[in-house]
């Protein structure tokens, strides 16, 4: 893979559009990308993995905001990366997720990640052009994916070695270590297998405790059923239950058997008894039937007399029923005679009531009904008359109403018409003075923003003042540590260089040349001064002064920047924060008062609108109800002649102020009335001729049955239902009659009566003690029979749960076995190593391995790393434990005792070194971009020209390697540079080259 040119718009701190030749640094094989703490040295690394990836690395991708805050609100975060994979040249355009404004409405919507992977091909005619692939987020992934070999996590450790981490990972705990190798070699596979192995393992015991569990329930209902105990160690042998359930079987089935035997006999037994028992039963009984015959036939005389009286009523009782039929006729023909003579003479005296007289023949009768029914002809001929005079009277009423009502009007408007023009004229004047405080308003609210923001401001200036007072002290406090410490290191030159003889004679080796004199006697050498610095006290005296240069050019950086700050701010407000205060309080009180009296403008606006458009109201209205008044009068005298014609008609036909209704309903009553007394005079006559005939009708009838008259032959008169009960008594005593003559000759039944009493109590008690002893015996055999069948079912139960049990016991003790060697806590497992670590330790091992190459360089031949399975300080597994080795006193020991440099060099070594073994694991990838991140400063001069030597190793083949570092000795020594600035509006690149 090599990077050719990246373009960043929007995206970490860079708000413009800035473009990376990285064609232009391959040429040199080694740049250096530098920059001040903050510029976006990780932003650019960021943006080609974002580019390539979707996602940037490390803790950066948890915070989810790729979008420079530096930008415009319009402006869309992009990131477009040229770059060639495994031979082929692509272009990668993407944007991330980010919120804008809504283009309609207040709010913010979200705009989703988008991206587009082109490739530069031939086209139709024959030049080079781009030919997008694919727009969709996950198909660009697994392309580019498989394209560059690796993942984003082995990329970030191959092409972008984070020498922070890999200090943190080389003084880690095991465990530590653990989880940084498995997300960098992959091996999540041996984790889950693990993971597996314990699910499995709680699976199965769980399933065994459900089978125990399941076992155990028939146990205890095999114990219940058989009254025995299980064994107490049956869960440890589950198998010995089939002989102890077989053994409770068998003696159940032999129980149930002699049972039998027994049932047999008390059954026997209770059917003797029981014979014996009803024999007595059924002597007894004929006895007793005898003893009641004799009773009954004593009854039966003694019932004779009455027997008789029930034999002449029942005789009487039919003959009288013939009679009755017309007898009823008879009564209820006098009783209508009755009714129609009362009606009549209530219907007569009512008449005579109304009409005001004392009494009335039926020719009065028929003359006041002729002359009612005259009366009514008259009234119905002038009764329209009378409802069209109500009708225009209730219609002049209204009219006359209305009349008035528009007259009451018409003064009300006048009136109203007068006022409106005095109101307008009051009320003009103030709505021009509101629209006049509504402009002022709109004014003073522009005036006090810009106020407010000058007062901003100047807060502002007042804070970067004291800020840059603080940072000028600081500056002046570094700067002064800076030329103490250059004086101290120019001191120690100063006595190095005196007592450079001894130094040179500390080297001095029997037999060797002088480097000096180059003889090889060596008579009086020269010996160190006390407290002599040497080389390595000059090395940190430099680094200090180095660092010490950083932290100068940082303060002086801030001072400026501060500076510039406030020089704006100042400028912007123009004043003093007090002097703003008093003009802001001034403004917002002015403002106050123009807003209070411009919220008057609607209120009088609309009250004025109102009044003109009343105006208008009234006008109109004035002339409507003048037209409708004269209109109103000309209705009122028409209808007023046509009322009194009407009146006068009506008045013709009764006395003058009688009402028609009640003169109708007092002559429709007279007439009915009249009507009806004729018409009950002539039923009266038919109904007394009906009941005289039907009367002699009755008596004849009555005379031929043989009774004085109707009257008697009703007396005798029985109901069906009482004719029913004496002849079921009739019956009934000649059937008790022949049933006792019956008995009282059955021989048996005397023979019985002859014989000696039987003792019933003695052979029921005889019969209840065998029907319990024969219940008892055949419950004790249902009891019995019960177990065995229920035995039988549950040693077939048990039976089928132990065979289901046993496969899934030896699966759980495998798989209990298996998953306690792979976490490390079977007794085999030697090491209590896990799987996954396990693994890991190989792989580790491959890392030191390939380490060591680049150490053995970096270090003169000094350190190499050691790759150890034992256990570290307070760790309980193994496996992954690393010790730095010191070959020139032949010892290891841990890496935490290394200083910084030696850190960094052992940390740069292993880094590279994993690097190298993912690069193996990848396929062999080829990356011939290559970025090595911080810690170039902890190292002194010789530390630091070897480094530099491995890392132009590294480029060795056309590879291009990227230092990121701000250390001002590397800008010397690394010509071609991509520099970093920062700035208050968003970061920019510049490009140098040697």
């Amino acid at each position: 893979m090599r990077l050719h040119q990246l373009e960043i718009t929007a995206f970490g701190p860079f708000a413009e559009a800035t473009t990376v030749d990285f064609d232009a640094l391959s040429d040199a094989g080694l740049f250096l990308l530098s920059g001040p703490t903050g510029a976006g040295k990780s932003s650019v690394l960021d943006a080609v993995c974002f580019a390539l990836y979707g996602d940037v690395p490390g803790d950066r991708a948890v915070a989810k905001r790729l979008r420079s805050d530096h930008a415009d609100d319009d402006v869309v975060p992009r990131v477009v990366l040229e770059a060639t994979l495994s031979g082929r040249r692509f272009r990668i355009d993407r944007s991330p997720a980010w919120t804008r404004a809504k283009k309609r409405g207040a709010g913010t919507t979200t705009e989703q990640a988008r991206v587009v992977i082109s490739e530069r091909r031939a086209g139709e005619d024959g030049a080079d052009e781009w030919q997008p692939l694919s727009t969709r987020l996950d198909e660009t992934g697994h392309l580019v994916t498989r394209l560059v070999g690796m993942t984003l996590t082995q990329f970030c450790q191959v092409a972008m070695l984070p020498q922070g981490r890999f200090q943190a990972f080389l003084r880690a705990r095991s465990d530590e270590r653990q989880a940084l190798l498995q997300q960098v070699f992959q091996t999540g596979r041996f984790d889950s297998i693990e993971g597996w192995l314990r699910d499995r393992r709680v699976q199965l015991r769980r399933t065994t405790q459900d089978h125990q569990g399941g076992v155990a329930d028939l146990v205890s209902r095999v114990s219940e059923v058989a009254g025995d105990s299980a064994p107490d160690d049956w869960a440890a042998d589950p198998e010995g239950l089939r002989g102890w359930i077989g053994e409770l079987t068998t003696s159940a089935v032999t129980a149930s058997v002699e049972q039998t035997l027994r049932v047999d006999a008390a059954a026997m037994a209770e059917v003797a008894a029981s014979e014996a028992s009803a024999a007595g039963i059924e002597l007894a009984g004929r006895r007793a039937t005898y003893a009641a015959a004799r009773r009954a036939r004593a009854a039966v005389e003694a019932a004779t007399p009455q027997h008789d009286d029930r034999l002449h009523q029942v005789a009487q009782a039919q003959r009288a029923a013939g009679v009755r039929p017309l007898h009823e006729l008879a009564v209820s023909a006098r009783a209508e005679v009755r009714e129609l003579d009362q009606q009549s003479r209530a219907a007569r005296d009512e008449l005579a009531t109304m009409l005001g007289v004392p009494s009335l023949d039926d020719q009065e009768i028929a003359e006041h009904q002729r002359t009612a029914t005259s009366t009514l002809t008259e009234i119905a001929r002038v009764r329209p008359f009378e409802r069209q005079a109500t009708d225009l009277e209730r219609h002049l009423g209204r009219l006359t109403r209305s009349r008035d009502e528009a007259t009451t009007e018409l003064v009300r408007i006048q009136a109203r018409s007068e006022d409106i023009p005095q109101v307008l004229g009051a009320l003009e004047p103030r709505l021009q003075a509101a629209r006049e405080s509504q402009a002022l308003a709109e004014a003073l609210t522009a005036d006090l923003e810009v106020l407010r923001s000058r007062t901003r401001a100047a807060r502002t200036a007042e804070s970067l003042t004291t800020q840059l007072k603080m940072a000028e002290q600081a500056l002046a406090a570094t700067t002064q540590s800076r030329l103490l410490a250059r004086e101290t290191l120019v001191e120690i030159r100063e006595q190095r260089l005196d007592g450079m003889a001894a130094e040179i004679a500390g080297k001095l080796a029997v037999g060797a040349d002088c480097p000096v004199c180059g003889s090889v006697d060596h008579p009086s050498p020269a010996s160190p001064a006390p407290g002599a610095p040497d080389e390595s006290t000059e090395r940190e005296a430099r680094r200090e002064v180095d660092d010490l240069e950083v932290v100068v050019e940082a303060h002086a950086q801030k001072v400026r920047g501060l500076e510039t700050q406030r020089a704006a701010a100042l400028a912007e407000s123009g004043d003093s924060v007090e002097h703003l205060l008093v003009e802001e309080e001034a403004a917002l009180g002015n403002l106050e008062r123009a807003r209070g009296e411009a919220s008057t403008v609607d209120a009088w606006a609309t009250r004025v609108e109102a009044l003109t458009a009343e105006q208008s109201d009234l006008a109109r209205e004035h002339d409507e109800l003048a037209a409708t008044t004269g209109r109103l009068d000309t209705e009122i005298a028409v209808l007023d002649s046509k009322v009194q014609g009407l009146r006068d008609q009506i008045g013709a036909v009764g006395a003058e102020g009688v009402d028609l209704d009640t003169l109708t309903t007092r002559h429709q009553q007279a007439e009915q009335l009249a009507r009806d007394c004729l018409a009950q005079t002539a039923e009266l006559t038919r109904a007394r001729a009906t009941a005289a005939s039907t009367q002699e009708a009755a008596d004849a009838l009555a005379a031929s049955a043989g009774f004085d008259s109707s009257a008697w032959a009703a007396a005798a008169w029985l109901s069906d239902a009482d004719l029913a009960v004496l002849q079921q008594q009739i019956d009934r005593h000649h059937r008790e009659a022949a049933r006792v003559a019956d008995l009282l000759a059955d021989e048996a039944l005397v023979l019985s009566a002859a014989a000696d009493p039987p003792d019933l109590e003695a052979l029921a008690q005889q019969h209840h003690r065998a029907k319990e002893d024969a219940a008892l015996a055949r419950e004790t055999d249902m009891r019995l029979r019960d177990r065995g069948r229920r035995l039988r079912g549950l040693a077939e139960q048990v039976d089928a749960a132990l065979t289901a049990w046993a496969p899934v016991r030896a699966d759980y003790d495998l798989t209990a076995d298996m998953a306690a060697l792979v976490e490390g806590k079977h007794p085999d497992n030697r090491l209590q190593m896990r799987l996954s670590a396990y693994v890991l330790a190989h792989r580790l091992g491959q890392v030191v391995d390939a380490a060591n190459l680049r150490l053995a360089t970096m270090s003169g031949q000094r350190y190499s790393l050691v790759h150890s399975g034992e256990r570290g300080a307070g760790e309980t597994r193994g496996g992954l434990s690393l010790l730095v080795r010191d070959d020139w006193t032949g010892d290891s020991r841990d890496p935490a005792t290394l200083s910084g440099g030696e850190t960094f060099v052992v940390s740069l070594a292993l880094a590279l070194g994993l690097a190298d073994v993912i690069t193996d694991e990848a396929g062999g990838t080829d990356l011939d971009t290559l970025f090595v991140d911080e810690g170039f400063g902890s190292l002194d001069s010789e530390t630091l020209e070897d480094v530099m030597d491995t890392l132009d190793t590294l480029r060795d083949g056309g590879r291009v390697v990227g230092v990121v570092s701000h250390v001002p000795e590397l800008q010397t020594r690394i010509p071609t540079q991509l520099r970093v600035h920062r700035g208050r509006n968003g970061s920019r690149t510049s490009l140098t080259l040697g």
